[in-house]
């Protein structure tokens, strides 16, 4: 007999007043995890805080996830961190990931495609194959991530899940929801993934797997250092934020805090949404504080 709405709401209630902390037992995957001033080892610190039994760190080499785990398992006692190379928009590698946490822990509860790169090119600076690669590395990750994570998160009967269910959430960004904010060719790439996110949610309807665009604003990481660095030297650094109502640019762990919450149980009633972490920025059109138009 077929599950009506009730029954699921009563599963999921039933499930959530055991879980505390508000990952635990659950089993990650980050994808875009190795530099040292991303979101993704970020986001790494946010989710091990949240007691989950398992974080695989991944990037497209070793660099720095053997730290990385080492310094998680050292602060964060009964958390496995485990370092693995993945190209993120290579379907054997990311089935690969997501295959070895299957097969060691049994389960996957939450994917983080973090994975991305950034393009500083003007409109008539820009090619087909400049474009295809913005596409591939930010678009097709989110989608491989979400088919084949959500693929997984469907598996109950090991690991001591119990029914199915999980959350995958993308990096977008506010170029993606609105012009102004990035290149035509990241632009397009992070509308994209925000629009594959919305799709997945769909796509996943009645499996309590949620797919969720995160979007940031302006953050200080390895890929905006260009941005820091320019605005340092000609001593404007004080500036960069200021057109968003908090006046001031974001850090790493801003987001990694977001993002871990999208990933709990606590946020188990939030899907397909695009939600933007930038200060404010994308609440108004730009403006002269004081003056209504």
């Amino acid at each position: 007999m077929a599950s009506t709405a009730t029954d699921r709401v009563n599963q999921i209630f039933n499930h959530l007043s055991k879980t505390t902390p508000s990952l635990q037992d659950k089993v990650c995957i980050v994808t875009g995890a190795g530099s040292l001033y991303g979101i993704g080892r970020a986001t790494t610190f946010a989710l091990a805080k949240r007691g989950p039994k398992a974080i695989y760190v991944t990037d497209l080499t070793l660099d720095h996830l053997n730290d990385l785990a080492q310094e998680i398992e050292t602060t964060f006692q009964g958390v496995r961190c485990i370092p693995f190379q993945v190209d993120a928009a290579s379907t054997s590698d990311v089935k690969g990931v997501i295959d070895k946490a299957l097969g060691e822990f049994g389960r996957l509860d939450v994917f983080f495609a973090n994975a991305g790169i950034v393009s500083a090119n003007r409109v008539f600076d820009e090619d087909a194959e400049s474009f295809m690669k913005m596409m591939r590395v930010n678009a097709l990750s989110a989608f491989l991530a979400i088919k084949h994570a959500g693929m997984a998160m469907k598996e109950v009967g090991k690991g001591g899940k119990e029914i199915s269910g999980g959350s995958i959430i993308c990096t977008a960004s506010v170029a993606g929801l609105r012009s102004g904010a990035g290149s035509p060719e990241y632009s397009a790439s992070k509308a994209a993934i925000i629009n594959l996110c919305q799709t997945g949610a769909y796509q996943y309807a009645g499996t309590n797997v949620r797919v969720n665009a995160m979007c940031p604003g302006l953050i200080e990481t390895n890929m905006t250092k260009p941005t820091f660095d320019y605005a340092k030297q000609r001593g404007t650094h004080h500036k960069i934020g200021q057109l968003n109502p908090t006046k001031r640019y974001g850090i790493a762990s801003e987001i990694g805090n977001v993002v871990a919450f999208l990933a709990s149980d606590e946020a188990s009633y939030v899907n397909g949404q695009a939600i933007a972490v930038d200060g404010g920025l994308s609440a108004s059109h730009p403006i002269v504080p004081g003056k209504s138009y």
